[in-house]
């Protein structure tokens, strides 16, 4: 069995990435300069964003992180936004989600510049990423790709199956997965609460792909012998016996389905530290494409 170790593949991700942004500097141009914003003290959310800010500054990225308070207008959020995207020194937007429920999360998400973009939510990027166009790809099944490269794991002519379709990981998942690349050409099966048979389906993927969010839902029984397990869940999962109080599981009962799996990816240390050097890469890209606008 293959760890599909998230710490070497993204480590591998950013070293190539400060060694671009070391020789750029040294050309006297600027750092790709990525800005974030938080709304409001929720604790997953503010242990993602001090993990993007800590991760840019070990590259060389400068980075901006915008708080804004929990109840805070949606016109505020929105004014904030409009003036990122009206500031030449920034290269990148991320809005860190889930947002409070007075704010139209799909509209903060359109009002970001399709070209900073670097989550990959805005429905210019999702066109285009439809059609096999050059664009952003969003950050976790970006990463999850990666990592497939990293390890050099044969996707031609594979059954996927994507368990989950959210606008973040499944459904873009799917479309990668799919594409006429080095590590797609799958064919590939999407299921949802409405699925009849999931066990039967999950069972028949050479590389099954568990986005739902729900700790521990794929067990060894929806496994076949020999798959690439992919496991994108992460919960914080309440445990007095823990020293935080809780623990982070993954969608995989990964210790069972370990010992039947080809590869897997842990959690933690899997596919979340993946998102992270995918939306370094995205913002390393949306600084190069500004660039030549830019004539720098």
């Amino acid at each position: 069995m293959i760890l599909l170790d998230g710490k070497t593949a993204s480590q591998a991700v950013k070293e190539s990435l400060q060694q671009r942004v070391t020789s750029l500097t040294a050309a006297g141009h600027k750092k790709p300069h990525l800005a974030a914003i938080l709304v409001g003290t929720n604790g997953a959310s503010e242990t993602y964003v001090a993990s993007k800010v800590k991760n840019c500054e070990e590259i060389g990225f400068a980075s901006t992180l915008v708080r804004l308070d929990e109840n805070v207008a949606e016109s505020v959020l929105l004014a904030e936004i409009d003036a990122l995207n009206n500031n030449d020194d920034i290269d990148g937007i991320l809005v860190q989600l889930p947002l409070p429920k007075q704010i139209n999360e799909q509209k903060v998400i359109e009002a970001i510049s399709p070209a900073k973009d670097v989550d990959g939510f805005h429905p210019v990027s999702v066109g285009k990423l439809v059609q096999g166009l050059n664009t952003f790809i969003p950050a976790t099944p970006y990463g999850v790709m990666l990592m497939l490269e990293h390890f050099n794991i044969d996707t031609k002519g594979k059954h996927a199956v994507v368990v989950g379709r959210s606008n973040i990981v499944g459904r873009p998942m799917s479309i990668l997965l799919s594409s006429n690349t080095k590590y797609g050409n799958c064919t590939v099966t999407i299921c949802h609460s409405h699925t009849k048979n999931l066990t039967e389906i999950c069972r028949q993927a050479d590389i099954l792909v568990a986005a739902l969010g729900r700790p521990e839902f794929v067990t060894a029984d929806m496994v076949k012998e020999g798959a690439v397990v992919i496991d994108v869940g992460i919960t914080r999962v309440e445990d007095a016996t823990a020293k935080k109080g809780y623990r982070i599981k993954g969608d995989v009962a990964f210790a069972e389905v370990a010992a039947k799996a080809g590869a897997i990816t842990p959690v933690p240390g899997g596919v979340g530290l993946m998102t992270i050097a995918g939306l370094l890469k995205n913002t390393l890209q949306a600084y190069e494409n500004r660039a030549k606008i830019l004539g720098d």
